[in-house]
């Protein structure tokens, strides 16, 4: 009999008896994992706090007690509870339940997440807005021990602490973010039970409950396998006792007596609380605990036997960087990688095991590895932040400041640019030729295949000059073997890989491909456009583009990044600047001023009008209206074949 069929919010959860809620564990695993296996999402962190979930709205007041979700890879059992069971299918589809907690769309979701270390910070901001209004309500933050590494849950705790407001933190601590917790925090734990008091206590308690008639062996035996426990229980949790906090652990976070009884009596305590929870990533799907990292986010598999159904064809782009970073780096020793905490999803993993004493993961501090990187690279080496684009958002400051102020040259590896699909507004990487582009002597680009990544990989370890930033999207590449011999490339060169004299499109990485599929097509009903890989955003090729404002009678810019301040935002800057009254018109195509929802690449692109068909009608209708003359500029049978 199915328990999730009648909850549709929790006030209907709370209406269960206590004895039921392990049936109702059961039944949210069964159905993250049946959804997950079909729809591909984030699966083992949301099996791991499934009884946390539970017991979270079934001692709390929900939605008027507020829940903050840091990241919210972790929330699915919570959408389920809370009224969306009966969409839970279209997880992360086009329109579909969003992946994360959205506030439009749950009232249960009080606060939007995405990226790490933003709960307490958060619920501060909530506590405090409740006490100027007189309310009574709670307020928690969930937060896994991953994301504790982030320098703003630290600022958030040092705040509530001062404070010494009312609210309550739920650390879930699960000895794993993504991958491998990285930092003296997560091993802060493993240091106290090193300590010299900490041992002595340890053994007079472990004489003590030798000494129990009858059962003295037995208790000795489960105390050392809750050994985590008791090294916490013996500090009473002082570091977070020294911030401010009334510490309350560590639990099991996996038993839902104990933790609905916790809830429950800590509401009592009026002052900040910090619950240490310790729970168990995959919990409940056998593949998922073994293999916790690949299992965080998963697309389609056999539930049955935990293997994913299809393999991405070809060589990634993440790929493509790493292996070709790893083989500079064999001649090259002042090259140097820095992740922050995404080894494996940076491509970086290879380059780790050949050169450990290179290799950096500071876990979740963007800021701290951008200026870090800084000072390495004033110390002359060539420090390679890689990193997703959106991530990189985060220290936006510490770029401007410690990296282009002092013209150190940095290097910035900027994985996932453009539409990233599922993950939906906080992971598309729209943003970054805007954000770049405005900084003084950065130097921006975006390669247009795997084999051009290679070329900027070389090209940014050679030039000293100024910071470089690459982006590259997420992916197969385009299906081209890599490079032997790679050779640099001219900062701020273009490249001219179709001529045509209707008008002139430049565009930009990713996007060059499907304009190069587009014009062959525009090639058969007579349109002909000069075709431009404008790779560098940053410095731009004004002697070409010089050249084609004075001899082109159109111009189209095409970029994956929100056309605000990107690529085509440039041209026209710069056409402004040089071109005289009759200067001629440009197109800019790109990323209109909203935020890109949640769903399948193919369908976000289709919808912002960046697939090969939408490209090809914007293109004929430009080159058209504006072609200065009507006849065919070259014959069909001539035309110059693609270069690249």
């Amino acid at each position: 009999m199915s328990l999730l069929k009648d909850i549709d919010s929790a006030n209907d959860l709370r209406c269960l008896n206590r004895e039921k809620l392990p049936l109702l564990a059961r039944e949210l695993r069964d159905t993250i994992i049946d959804v997950t296996s079909h729809r591909g999402g984030h699966l083992s962190s949301s099996l791991g706090v499934v009884e946390l979930t539970i017991a979270l709205h079934y001692a709390f007041n929900t939605p008027e007690d507020k829940i903050v979700w840091d990241v919210g890879h972790q929330s699915y059992a919570h959408k389920l509870l809370t009224g969306r069971r009966t969409t839970f299918s279209s997880l992360r589809q086009f329109e579909g339940t969003s992946g994360f907690p959205k506030r439009d769309e749950s009232v249960y979701d009080c606060f939007g997440t995405g990226h790490a270390g933003t709960s307490i910070s958060a619920a501060v901001g909530f506590t405090l807005a409740r006490d100027m209004r007189g309310e009574e309500h709670n307020v928690v933050a969930v937060i896994g021990d991953g994301s504790m590494s982030s320098g703003l849950a630290f600022e958030g705790l040092n705040n509530a602490g001062i404070l010494k407001e009312n609210m309550i933190v739920i650390l879930n601590d699960n000895e794993m973010s993504i991958s491998e917790n990285v930092g003296a925090l997560s091993n802060y734990l493993n240091r106290i039970l090193t300590d010299e008091w900490v041992v002595k206590k340890k053994k007079e308690i472990d004489l003590l409950l030798k000494s129990i008639p009858a059962i003295g062996d037995k208790v000795s035996n489960f105390a050392h396998r809750i050994e985590e426990s008791i090294k916490v229980f013996l500090t009473r949790g002082r570091m977070f006792e020294d911030l401010g906090f009334k510490y309350v652990g560590p639990l099991d976070g996996h038993d839902l007596d104990i933790l609905i009884d916790t809830f429950q009596s800590i509401q009592k305590i009026k002052k900040p609380t910090l619950v240490h929870v310790l729970t168990k990533k995959g919990k409940g799907y056998l593949p998922a605990e073994e293999q916790s990292h690949n299992f965080h986010g998963v697309s389609a598999f056999d539930r049955e036997t935990g293997e994913f159904l299809s393999k991405r064809g070809g060589l990634t782009y993440t790929a493509a960087f790493g292996e070709t970073l790893t083989r500079l780096a064999a001649t090259n020793r002042d090259i140097c990688a820095i992740t922050a905490a995404m080894p494996s999803g940076t491509g970086l993993i290879d380059f780790s095991l050949h050169y450990p004493d290179r290799f950096y993961d500071v876990g979740i501090a963007e800021e701290h590895a951008v200026t870090m990187a800084a000072a390495m690279a004033a110390e002359g080496l060539r420090p390679v932040v890689a990193i997703y684009s959106t991530f990189l958002q985060r220290a936006y400051d510490q770029l401007i400041h410690d990296v282009a102020l002092q013209n150190l040259p940095v290097i910035f590896a900027l994985d996932r640019g453009g539409v990233v699909g599922e993950d939906g507004p906080t992971h598309h990487g729209v943003f970054d030729l805007s954000y770049l582009r405005s900084i003084p002597n950065m130097v921006v680009g975006a390669p247009k295949d795997e084999q051009e990544l290679q070329r900027f990989v070389k090209t940014a370890v050679e030039y000293t000059g100024s910071p470089i930033a690459f982006r590259y999207p997420r992916g197969a590449g385009a299906g081209f073997p890599l490079l032997e011999k790679i050779e640099a490339l001219e900062i701020g060169s273009w490249e001219v890989l179709q001529e045509g004299g209707d008008c002139a499109v430049l565009a930009v990485g990713s996007m060059v491909l499907p304009v190069l599929k587009a014009a062959e097509e525009l090639a058969e009903e007579g349109v002909y456009v000069q075709i431009v890989n404008a790779r560098f955003v940053k410095p731009m090729d004004e002697a070409m583009l010089d050249d084609l404002l004075k001899s082109i009678p159109a111009i189209i810019t095409i970029e994956e990044n929100v056309l605000a301040g990107g690529f085509g935002a440039g041209v026209l800057e710069y056409r402004n600047a040089t071109a005289s009254d009759n200067a001629i018109p440009v197109l800019r195509i790109g990323i209109p001023d909203s935020f890109v929802e949640h769903g399948a690449s193919s369908i976000l692109k289709g919808k912002l009008g960046l697939d090969k068909e939408s490209l090809k009608k914007k293109i004929f209708s430009f080159a058209k209206k504006h072609a200065v003359n009507k006849k065919k500029t070259a014959d069909k049978q001539n035309l110059p074949k693609v270069k690249g």
